[in-house]
């Protein structure tokens, strides 16, 4: 039987409410506490649906390496937490860091039906989609030549999320900006025999149930 690396890509906890107040982009922006205490049962969720062992990752930016900590105060064994500067959040240049109102003026673009812009808008001084694919692509290969046949867990953006996906599947960007992302979902890839395989797309924590 083949060796399968499988890569956990998690989407960090949700940042404060300051900064989803604005197009923040790879800006170190902070987690939620709020939030953060509230979801402690997503963290558990987490914590038992990764496989024991796996070699973690987050990038240098503080919100995923503050949900990696989160995910192992819940449970989850703590591990090493190897950083990774090329998977962090698009770049946004001259725009970053200006509110969802102001951003949206200065857009050359069309904004995709399901993101703040387009797919291949790349603002002055910044990333477009594409770019950020590039630099992803290699990083994910690195990964998963790291790890032959073992696991790995990357807590990693919505951004560059999309960006592995579209690497993995030869996707466009405005074909990536097409999956939803969500805070603390799970998407898995695998790589056997020098091919990948999505094993699963922004997989969600439980709702909790209402008391009956």
């Amino acid at each position: 039987m083949p060796d399968t690396t499988r890569i956990f890509l998690i989407r960090h906890a949700l940042v404060e409410p300051a900064a989803r107040l604005t197009a923040y982009g790879s800006m170190d922006v902070a987690l939620c506490q709020e939030t953060l205490a509230r979801e402690r049962p997503a963290h558990t969720w987490l914590a038992e649906r990764l496989p024991p062992e796996a070699r973690w990752y987050c990038t240098p930016l503080a919100r995923t390496r503050a949900t990696a900590m989160a995910v192992f105060a819940a449970g989850y064994p703590e591990a090493a937490l190897t950083e990774l500067p090329h998977f962090v959040e698009q770049f946004l240049g001259e725009w970053q860091g200006m509110t969802h109102e102001a951003f949206t003026a200065v857009l050359r673009d069309p904004p995709h039906p399901f993101w703040n812009h387009g797919a291949d808008e790349r603002p002055p001084g910044g990333e477009s989609l594409s770019d950020v694919v590039g630099r992803v692509g290699p990083t994910l290969e690195a990964v998963a030549a790291e790890n032959p046949g073992g696991d790995a867990v990357i807590v990693a953006h919505g951004g560059s999320i999309r960006a592995a996906l579209a690497h993995a599947c030869g996707l466009s960007p405005y074909q990536a900006l097409q999956f939803s992302v969500k805070n603390l979902s799970l998407t898995r890839l695998e790589k056997e025999n020098g091919h990948w395989r999505v094993g699963g797309v922004n997989e969600e924590p439980p709702m909790p149930q209402p008391p009956g």
